[in-house]
């Protein structure tokens, strides 16, 4: 049995539309809020943002 090694810690988005349930959503008004959210998760919960389009980020833990 392998352990899960990869996995979305957050999805940052401004359109509520994309993401839901599963793993924290956090629905921003602005790209700039967007991008600061991103920066912050990224750091606070030691994983990597990656940019899913220009009104997306998830957050992963490789």
């Amino acid at each position: 049995m392998s352990a899960l090694e990869k996995y979305i810690l957050a999805i940052i988005t401004t359109d509520s539309t994309k993401a839901s349930g599963g793993t924290a959503v956090f629905i921003c008004k602005t790209k700039e809020e967007m991008d600061f959210y991103a920066k912050n998760l990224e750091a606070i919960l030691d994983g990597i943002a990656h940019a899913i389009g220009e009104d997306m980020y998830i957050v992963v833990k490789h």
